[in-house]
């Protein structure tokens, strides 16, 4: 499409492939370019990914991304030295100036090529190494990377803006040129702690910080003053705000209020890249040495709030994970194991321990019809005869109707795990809830705390439907009706 394209504007084009990192290949290739169109300009655009943290980066890894970027232009360079180009043009990309989390290896090949584009400027050769932020309209800024980016403050490009900075570049005089679309405020909100030095005399950088919230711009000594003269509860409540700053900052979120104190930070889209970014900022901005496990230790924040006061201070204003819990009512004799509180679900329209009650004390019937909104066959597969296979005879049963009223975002599920799993553990949840309410005991009391969960349970039939399950419910097959994990789940 494109060389049809380059044919109707009148240009005469050759498509040729070969490997550019195999010099003899390339050889070859530029050899065969004809005496009457004779080469007389190079543009070198390729790019691999293979992002990762630092420990898991292997030479297999590493040689997969710098072998196309670093070999490829080498060679270009060695075969075309005594050419006479016009331009000699290498796609290189900001992570080699700023650096990129989880991008070792493709930084070093990218400042492979801007140091490639400075010697061969200083030998008096043509030579532009253009240092990308991120293209829109697709390619290797696409999808979460794309997204992570800008909620660092850098968006996509247009593409047309794109082309005609790389024109100016190309015009220019500068053998190294950084081009991208940059929102400042959010960057400098963002990379507060972490900003690259080679930005900090930027006037665009020092003005967004100007204007950037304190929290974000101070030195761990000024923070540990400012909070160490607040009250010990105004000083907690001051701490989880800037943790949330933070923590909102990393997530390219709008404010602190995005960040729920006590929701799993992994429920809020940290991933490893984005925990080992909050970690720099926290150590950054309070001076402590911190686990790059940071915020998988202290998965909430306010669990990370805590265990940062703890370690400045010496002290909460929050109580301990192991701190008396209100006392449940007292129980009739000596027994240490009592109940003292239920929660249910039953035929016959049982919602809770009174409604049980009512039902046995009216001598109540809870069997009715089949319900209708199950999929079921209720006609067809209807037969007065008990032994005929493949039917049933009965006519009603003890059904719970309301089984799909469930509140995914209630217990922290997204709608489709929520579909996933087991419909008795959606039951248990609601139930486990209730039960501890009519205890006198608020729920939101017990995180943290050290409480026992146990469950018995008995089988887990449901499962069986989901080996013809939709694709979308592959990561939740596992767990979605595992015995193994109903206590996990109230628990969490």
């Amino acid at each position: 499409e494109l060389a049809a394209e380059l044919r109707a504007l009148g240009a005469r084009v050759t498509l040729a492939a070969c490997d550019a990192a195999d010099r003899d290949a390339l050889a070859a290739l530029l050899a065969a370019v004809p005496e009457d169109a004779p080469l007389t300009a190079v543009v070198h655009a390729a790019g691999v990914l293979d992002d990762g943290v630092l420990d898991t980066l292997t030479p297999a890894r590493a040689e997969t991304v710098l072998r196309p970027k670093t070999a490829a232009a080498r060679h270009l360079h060695d075969l075309t030295k005594d050419l006479d180009l016009s331009a000699f043009v290498l796609f290189s990309s900001l992570a080699g100036t700023l650096g990129g989390p989880g991008q070792a290896s493709y930084a070093a090949a990218n400042a492979y090529l801007d140091a490639l584009a400075r010697q061969r400027h200083a030998d008096g050769l043509p030579a532009t190494s253009l240092a990308w932020g991120a293209w829109g309209g697709g390619g290797l800024a696409s999808g979460e990377t794309g997204a992570r980016l800008a909620r660092g403050g850098m968006p996509p490009m247009d593409p047309e803006h794109a082309l005609t900075a790389l024109q100016q570049a190309v015009n220019g005089a500068e053998p190294v040129v950084a081009i991208a679309d940059v929102r400042w405020e959010t960057y400098a909100f963002a990379h507060s702690a972490t900003a690259p030095r080679v930005l900090a005399d930027l006037p665009e950088v020092q003005g967004a910080r100007t204007t950037a919230p304190a929290e974000t711009d101070v030195t761990g000594n000024a923070l540990t003053a400012r909070l160490a003269a607040l009250p010990a509860d105004e000083r907690h409540r001051e701490l989880l705000t800037v943790v949330r700053k933070w923590a909102a900052a990393a997530l390219g979120y709008a404010a602190a209020d995005d960040i729920d104190e006590e929701r799993a930070f992994r429920d809020l889209g940290f991933d490893s890249l984005t925990a080992v970014a909050l970690r720099n900022t926290v150590a950054e901005a309070t001076g402590l040495r911190l686990p790059v496990t940071l915020v998988f230790d202290h998965p909430t924040a306010l669990a990370l709030t805590t265990h940062l006061e703890r370690e400045l201070f010496g002290t909460t204003a929050e109580p301990a994970a192991d701190a008396p819990l209100p006392a449940p009512p007292a129980a009739a004799d000596d027994d240490p194991v009592v109940i003292v509180s239920m929660g249910c679900r039953y035929p016959g329209g049982v919602d809770s321990p009174d409604a049980l009650w009512r039902l046995l004390a009216d001598g109540g019937d809870a069997i009715a019809a089949f319900p209708d909104d199950r999929g079921w066959d209720l006609k067809g597969a209807y037969d007065p005869d008990p032994d005929k296979p493949g039917t049933f005879y009965a006519r009603g049963g003890g059904f719970l109707y309301d089984a799909h009223h469930f509140d995914p975002e209630f217990f922290g599920m997204s709608p489709r795990e929520a579909l996933a799993v087991d419909p008795q553990q959606r039951l248990l949840l609601e139930t486990s809830w209730e039960a501890i309410e009519r205890a006198g005991i608020d729920p939101a009391a017990l995180r943290g705390s050290r409480t026992g969960v146990f469950v018995g349970s008995n089988y887990h039939d449901y499962g069986a439907r989901m080996q013809h399950a939709p694709k979308d419910f592959e990561g939740y097959l596992a767990t979605g009706s595992a015995g193994s994990v109903a206590s996990g789940r109230i628990s969490y």
